[in-house]
């Protein structure tokens, strides 16, 4: 288990992997450089969580950099390692399909909401996945991480502008409440009906 402080980066974007990473404990982003040079989050881990599996059983470069969002325990399984360790366990491998398969849906998923779903619908959305990832804080009600308005608005695919006007408005309606960066969610029912998911 390795020892990686707040801000400090996992493994690099375009590099080639020596295996695969599991967070023990802490948070993580997941993040791409676009054609500008800006970052854009494309998601987060959590606690339990594998990294760089994706460019391993492919055998290619990393497709982002994972950074540590807090003070994070992090272990490293090589290359040859998780390989041997799939080969010999097949519910093992059959875990890992299952893991790509909800990454792909995932992948799906926010490409048809970043492309059809009206950007409130977005923000609430994002909202409910970053309570998923990471839960509540001990009052049952605040958002377990503290994220800035643009981190946010990368995730949910909008501007950091338009993030912090719809956030101001899911706030004059009661549904969240807004404490410097920490999110309170004030009424779930009402921040899932704005969200407008569909099972």
């Amino acid at each position: 288990s390795n020892f990686f402080k707040k801000g400090q980066v996992i493994f690099y974007e375009d590099n080639y992997p020596h295996g695969v990473y599991c967070i023990h404990k802490g948070k993580v982003k997941i993040s791409k450089l676009g054609d500008e040079g800006k970052e854009q989050i494309v998601r987060f881990g959590g606690t339990g969580e594998l990294l760089g599996y994706r460019s391993v059983l492919n055998n290619e470069a990393y497709t982002a950099t994972a950074t540590a969002m807090e003070d994070c325990y992090i272990c490293h399984l090589s290359f040859e390692d998780f390989h041997k360790v799939l080969n010999q366990s097949n519910s093992l491998s059959l875990e890992v399909i299952q893991l790509l398969s909800s990454d792909l849906k995932s992948s799906e998923q926010k490409l048809i909401n970043i492309s059809q779903k009206p950007v409130r619908e977005r923000i609430a959305e994002t909202l409910l996945y970053i309570k998923s990832k990471f839960g509540f804080e001990e009052d049952g009600k605040t958002l377990a991480v503290t994220l800035t308005r643009m981190e946010i608005g990368d995730i949910a695919g909008t501007t950091t502008e338009t993030t912090i006007r719809t956030l101001s408005a899911l706030k004059k309606e009661k549904i969240v409440d807004l404490i410097g960066r920490k999110i309170v969610i004030i009424d779930l029912k009402k921040l899932i009906r704005a969200s407008n998911i569909v099972d």
